[in-house]
């Protein structure tokens, strides 16, 4: 059996590495990526907020029983210190109208010995077009 990969460079693979899991609705892949850690938060665009493993990979399985979500993560803004990185992004999606839409998503991570792991994704519907920014990066 293949060791599972860590993810010790930095918050920014992790992040990567989430917005893919989320994409191929890998479960698995995803759930790796958060801090063993019992106070680990999740709060989904209009939802309560989850605190633990069983909590959030509960919410997870029933967001992506039906597949992928398509998610393109751009506008990166990051605030680091050695031990912590704090991403806010703005998530390109489609509607169920099939309209464009996007959220503004705050992704919290800390260095922990396995690597850079999750401990907080909060996301909020964001109102109107998409703010176009010209000064931050694009993740993929």
């Amino acid at each position: 059996m293949p060791a599972k990969k860590t993810h010790n460079g930095s918050a920014a693979e992790t992040e990567t590495a989430f917005y893919d899991a989320l994409n191929r609705a890998d479960l698995e892949a995803l759930m790796a990526l958060w801090a063993d850690d019992d106070e680990i938060v999740c709060v989904h665009p209009g939802g309560v907020r989850l605190i633990g493993h069983a909590a959030i990979r509960a919410s997870w399985a029933a967001v992506l029983e039906h597949g992928g979500l398509h998610i393109m993560p751009s506008q990166l803004h990051e605030t680091h210190t050695l031990m912590s990185s704090v991403h806010v992004v703005i998530e390109g999606a489609t509607a169920a109208s099939g309209e464009p839409a996007h959220l503004v998503a705050t992704n919290v991570y800390a260095k922990t010995p396995k690597g850079w792991r999750i401990v907080l994704h909060h996301v909020s519907i964001a109102p109107g077009p998409a703010p176009q920014d010209t000064h931050s990066q694009i993740l993929h």
